[in-house]
């Protein structure tokens, strides 16, 4: 395939050398033109072990050649890939003056062109941008819309400084955000030598999935450096303990927990954050991610009864009222909450659970509604009552014994989902999923 990459810096630069290796003909574009003669030269214009010999051996091959000139690597090309910078300006915000620039020309010399291309954006860019900033400057510069004019994709890349090539060889895998197949299986052919599952979604997602990415190994690091900090704190040495962790992959290592869904509770997860943080204040060590996650966690219950409050009903059924199904505890759920909250505001609840009777609680369980939420006893009902009363129907657990329930909501209510328990084509009435 012929290839043009804009942008020479590390993305440009690694991505152009092994699709050279893989035998397509590249064209790679920058405006930088001591970095255009050190390619010339078959030299790197990033330092990392390997790339200099990539690029020397893509040059020589007379399989990557650079040019300064936007209008004459689209004309040499099928399809071009966006690696240009997108560094954070002065309010942290994403600076898109390189981008915008570049599909500017590049939509320009589409239009001499006069023939369909396919634009790859690779660079990092925040979710929606592609869509409601670069795709408008493309079609006005092109002179016509995407899908007639040009192709679109978002190709988000996964390469680490100092492994480069051998994440490109090995990705997880290739992610292709695009609504054309021609277009997702052009891209994927690019990468037919380098492995890793073809996977394709809209370009919102496939933007996100980059930023998720990101924001999951910081998070990591920054756990693993939090457990450090209180575990040296408490004498214990926090490497024995990351080790040791890290051999679960049933539940620590894996998918598990990793779905959007709502708050954590129960009699395990909160009072455990709490403990571990105050090990690390008792020895003067604050960990701020792991006292910020129980903030962010009381978060995701306020924002969901504003929500629900919003849909304007003040007449509400709950289905599900502990920490999760197939589990009469109630210790920190956070439906309690969400219930405390709403019969706060003044909202009439009926609330129904398979597992949990009033008259079945005892101890720990007793306790804590009794102190947190004494009203349950009345607001417990059973599922047809729950049902009739609500004009706002919330669930909360995706149980099996509320799947006859939802056929059964009527045109007048308002279905609110914190679980995925259905959609909106499940429904008579409206729909609203927590972050779907």
């Amino acid at each position: 395939m012929k290839v043009s990459i804009f942008g020479m810096g590390y993305v440009g630069a690694v991505t152009a050398g092994c699709l050279a290796r893989n035998g397509h003909t590249v064209v790679g574009v920058d405006p930088d033109a001591r970095k255009l003669d050190f390619i010339r030269q078959g030299k790197a214009p990033i330092l990392e072990d390997g790339v200099e010999d990539l690029m020397r051996e893509a040059v020589e091959s007379g399989r990557l050649t650079v040019t300064d000139s936007c209008a004459d690597a689209i004309e040499q090309t099928d399809l071009s890939l966006v690696c240009v910078g997108t560094p954070s300006a002065p309010d942290g915000s994403l600076g898109l003056m390189y981008v915008t620039k570049v599909c500017e020309e590049i939509g320009q010399a589409i239009t001499k062109k006069g023939s369909r291309h396919t634009v790859v954006i690779r660079s990092t860019v925040v979710p929606g941008t592609t869509l409601k900033v670069l795709k408008p400057i493309l079609e006005e510069h092109a002179g016509g819309p995407a899908g007639e004019k040009f192709g679109l994709a978002m190709n988000p890349e996964f390469l680490r400084e100092g492994t480069s090539i051998k994440d490109f060889y090995a990705p997880p895998y290739t992610v292709v955000g695009t609504d054309d197949e021609d277009v997702f299986k052009q891209v994927c052919e690019l990468y037919n030598e380098s492995g890793g599952e073809e996977l394709r979604c809209t370009i919102p997602a496939a933007e996100s999935i980059k930023y998720a990415c990101n924001l999951f190994h910081a998070t990591k690091i920054t756990f693993a450096n939090e457990v450090g900090t209180v575990c040296k704190a408490a004498g214990v040495d926090s490497r024995e303990v990351m080790g040791i962790v890290c051999q679960d992959t049933k539940l620590n290592i894996s998918d598990k927990y990793m779905k959007p869904g709502f708050a954590f509770g129960g009699s395990c997860l909160p009072k455990d954050m709490r403990a571990f943080s105050s090990v690390g204040r008792a020895n003067n060590t604050p960990v701020a991610m792991f006292d910020s996650i129980l903030k962010s966690n009381r978060d995701q219950i306020d924002r969901a009864a504003e929500r629900i409050m919003a849909l304007g009903s003040r007449q509400v059924a709950m289905m599900g009222v502990s920490f999760k199904e197939g589990t009469d505890d109630l210790r920190e759920s956070p439906l309690i909450t969400l219930a405390e909250i709403l019969i706060g505001k003044g909202y009439d609840l009926a609330i129904y659970d398979p597992n949990v009777e009033y008259a079945s609680l005892f101890g720990s369980n007793k306790r804590f509604i009794e102190q947190t939420l004494p009203h349950l006893k009345r607001a417990l009902v059973s599922a047809e009552v729950a049902l009739k009363h609500g004009k706002t129907v919330i669930f909360g657990h995706k149980h099996e014994v509320f799947t006859p329930l939802v056929s059964q909501v009527r045109e007048d209510q308002a279905v609110f989902d914190l679980v995925g328990m259905c959609g909106p084509e499940d429904v008579k009435g409206s729909y609203e999923g927590l972050y779907w």
